[in-house]
């Protein structure tokens, strides 16, 4: 009877340590999963973008612009992307809509007077003179951004974005991506020298 008891506790503890083992496991696996670089979330953005570049010759299919989203304000997270040689060429802070918050868990819209950040790829069209100086009109060119032109969301700069990282977030926009001014006199150069129209792609 003796070992019968003992023979029956060694099993339970075996069981309970495989099941312990595979639910490590799968947590391991659960949060590799989740985890996705920087790195990671621009390749995907580029294969998209590539993809579509390629029905669609109008565009620039040398440079792109990306905003990481999933990167807080403080960082930089706006991408000068060179498309011949697969490689960041420049980056800034870009602030985002003060309608989405300030957080990580970010709230996205493109309903007017939201003064929220829309995602998707934009286009950058022409350029105007405005309260901030030269600024360029986007254009949405998906659901989720549509209505860019109509709620007049444009690239910009400011004076109050800083130039260098921060710890903390910066200040936000009425949902426009707006940029440090020396930040934005290196953007505008590829804006303006380019013979077609830049995709602007917002992510998260």
């Amino acid at each position: 009877m003796r070992d019968i008891i003992i023979g029956v506790f060694a099993i339970v503890i075996l069981c309970g340590f495989g099941v312990g083992s595979k639910s490590l496991k799968n947590l391991h696996n659960e949060s590799r999963f989740e985890v996705v670089t920087k790195e990671e979330r621009i390749s995907e953005q580029i294969v998209a973008i590539k993809s579509m570049l390629k029905s669609n010759p109008k565009f620039n299919n040398e440079i792109v612009f990306l905003l990481d989203m999933k990167i807080m304000s403080g960082k930089n997270r706006f991408f000068v992307y060179d498309l011949i040689h697969d490689k960041i060429i420049d980056q800034g802070l870009v602030a985002h809509g003060l309608g989405s918050g300030m957080f990580s868990e970010l709230k996205f819209s493109d309903e007017n007077n939201s003064h929220c950040t829309s995602l998707g790829k934009y286009y950058i069209g022409k350029s105007y003179f405005g309260e901030f100086g030269k600024a360029y009109k986007l254009h949405g060119l998906e659901a989720t951004n549509n209505n860019a032109f109509l709620r007049n969301i444009v690239l910009h700069k400011y004076n109050k974005v800083p130039y260098e990282e921060q710890k903390t977030y910066i200040c936000n926009s009425l949902g426009c991506p707006m940029v440090n001014e020396i930040y934005y006199s290196r953007i505008q150069k590829f804006i303006d020298n380019s013979k077609s129209n830049i995709i602007l792609d917002i992510y998260y």
